[in-house]
This record gives C-alpha cells, structure tokens and sequence, in this order.
C-alpha cells in the first residue's frame, strides 16, 4: 500500500512539475509573491472519508453504530444490576470500596457500586463460637484420652487471692457482633479472645478465695469474668460479643488433690456437728422462752384477778355500809338472809312451820327435791 501511494504521489508530481504547476494547484509565482501559496484541505472531503471508513469496518450501512450503542447500553445496565446483592437473616454485609472498609449492611437486599468499585463480604453472626481455655477437648486435639479431654497446665493454673493455686477449666461463648471491626480491626480473633479470656479470668481468681471458688463462688466469677472479657474486646474495637462463661472444672491441684479432700471431708463434718447444735439451741431456747411467757402471763393473770376481786369486795363493803346506815334494820335483816342462804346452801335440812298444831309435822322433802332438780 505505502509504495502503491508512493508511486501515486510521485506521478502526481511529475505531472504537476510538467504542466508548470505547483502541486497545490497555482501556477508558479502567484499567490503573495513567494511561488507558493498553501491551499487549506477540504473538510467536507475529510468527514467524507470518514464516513467511508466507518461505513466499511461497521456492518449496516451508515446506520451500523446503533447496534453498538445499544449493547454497550445492555452491558452498562447489567453491570449496574449487579451491585445488588442479599444479606441472609444470620449474615452483616461489610462493603469494601477498592479494597477499603466503608460500612456494614443489615439484612435484606441492599446495593453497592458494582465490581470493581466495591465489593461485599457477608460473614455468619449469629454462629456461636467456643474458645477452651484450660484443656482441650479430643475434637480439638485430633487424639484420644483416657477422659476425652487434655489438660493444659499453663493455661489452668492459676494463683488465688488467699495464696493457693487452684486447676480452673473453662469455656468462652462468642458471636460476631459488628462483622466490620471483627474483620479489620483484629487480625486472630481467636488469639484475642483466648489471651482476653485468660487475662480476665486470672485478674478475678487473684481477688477470690479457694473455698469460694471450689465452692458456691462460681457463678459469680463467671459473670466478672464475662464483664472484663467484654471490656477489654470493646477496647480493642474487635467486633465481638461475649455470650457465656462456663467453668468446666475447678480443682486444686493434682498434687493435693487428696489432702485438700481430707480436709473438706473434715470441715464437713465441723459444718454438720455445728448445724445439729444449732439446732438444738434452735428447738430448746424457744421452749424455754415459751413456758417463762407462760409462766409471767399467769401470774399477770393472777395478780389481775386478785386485785379486782380486792377492789370488788372493798367496792361491795363501801356499798353495804352506805345502805346500814340509812337503814339499819333492813340492812341487818337481808345480810342475815344473805349469810343463812349462803350456809344452808350446801347442806340437807328439814323445815317445820312452828305455828303448826301438835300432832302434825308438816314436811317437805327438800333432798329429794334437790336431787330432782339436779338430774
């Protein structure tokens, strides 16, 4: 082609140079006087060409751009279309704008500017994750024991607020609570949670003693425990949520396992003797409280008793004594009756009228009518 126009252009010339022209079409000498005066390319003739390259590599005809249009068009909104993605009920959406954190999404159909301008990550938050602290279980050392269950040492041992050193197994219950700080802000979660965990429990069993931790303390270490875990994660920005603390074993030592046995064994037996003379005391002191409450409240009761029977007999005396001097006679006569009803009450007499005749005695049965009067 090049030396095809070559030759075009170099027969051009010679006939230009033959016929006294310049090859811009003027003849030697005119324009402004120099001999050579540049005529300025034709435009319609430019966009003509173009035209005719466009109408030969691009099928149908001058109309050919228009399918092209259309499909970089349909390219276009599919790629649009496919920001959008969904956030499963037990996922967060984390997006990344060219490789950076920008924002979590919640569950649902959510959108982001599409690949390669952002990406979205969708971890599991709501899967409950244990961490083991103190042993390892055989679906976590791959091996058998003899228990199921290997003890770590140097994780278990720990030193007690009364000087003692207690074996302490526990779990960590976990979740992801913001998937954008758990996936950026740290780079083990698992790491951090062990050393988080250990650290924790190490600072509440320096502050507690042995006998409350073997015994009824547990529930409440394992909930300071669960509040400095979850402090010191909050300080880390991890992202994570602490669910439980549950203490697996809490024992002394292998060493003095037995001898700190004896020992319970024997404050055992302390407690109960101590309990059984509690409650003795417990039944023998209220008893006793009882019968001297009794005993003051009788003879309360008794002193009251005699005291109104006093005043009544002085009250009756006053009263008698105002009516004998009014009436002497009369008063005399009635206490007469009065005293002879109160001695002859109780004992079995006869009556005789004396202004009877003689020879007849008038009687009345007062025994058999008293008898009668008793049934």
């Amino acid at each position: 082609m090049d030396e095809i126009k070559n030759d075009n252009n170099k027969t051009n010339f010679d006939e230009f140079k033959s016929s006294g022209q310049s090859p811009w079409g003027t003849p030697p000498g005119s324009g402004n006087g120099s001999g050579r005066g540049p005529i300025p390319p034709n435009i319609d003739e430019v966009i003509k060409k173009i035209q005719e390259f466009i109408n030969k590599y691009l099928p149908g005809g001058k109309s050919g751009g228009l399918p092209i249009i259309l499909v970089v068009s349909i390219l276009i909104v599919i790629w649009g279309l496919s920001g959008l993605y969904r956030v499963l009920p037990d996922e967060q959406g984390v997006v990344l704008r060219f490789g950076k954190f920008t924002s979590t999404t919640q569950p649902g159909l959510n959108y982001h500017f599409p690949y390669p301008i952002e990406t979205v990550l969708t971890p599991k938050v709501t899967k409950v994750n244990r961490m083991d602290i103190g042993f390892r279980s055989e679906r976590d050392t791959g091996f058998g024991s003899s228990t199921g269950v290997a003890d770590v040492s140097e994780e278990s041992l720990m030193l007690t607020g009364d000087e003692n050193i207690v074996n302490i197994d526990f779990s960590v219950f976990w979740v992801i609570k913001d998937a954008g700080k758990f996936l950026f802000k740290i780079q083990d979660p698992s790491t951090v949670v062990k050393a988080a965990s250990e650290t924790a429990m190490r600072e509440v069993i320096a502050k507690s003693n042995i006998q409350s931790i073997l015994t009824e303390g547990r529930s409440k270490i394992e909930i300071e425990t669960q509040e400095i875990i979850q402090s010191i994660l909050d300080e880390y920005e991890s992202g994570i949520q602490i669910t439980q603390v549950q203490t697996q074993k809490a024992d002394p030592p292998d060493q003095v396992i037995d001898a700190f046995r004896d020992v319970q064994a024997a404050r055992a037996d302390m407690e109960r003797s101590k309990n059984e003379a509690e409650a003795y005391r417990n039944d023998v002191i209220p008893r006793a409280r009882g019968e001297a409450a009794k005993i003051l409240q009788a003879a309360e009761a008794y002193k009251k008793k005699v005291v109104a029977q006093a005043e009544g007999e002085a009250s009756r005396f006053i009263a008698i004594y105002n009516e004998y001097a009014q009436a002497k006679v009369v008063t005399q006569e009635r206490m007469y009756l009065e005293t002879m009803e109160k001695v002859l009450a109780d004992i079995d007499k006869v009556i005789i009228d004396k202004n009877a005749s003689s020879g007849v005695v008038p009687y009345l049965p007062l025994p058999e009518l008293k008898k009668k009067k008793t049934n």
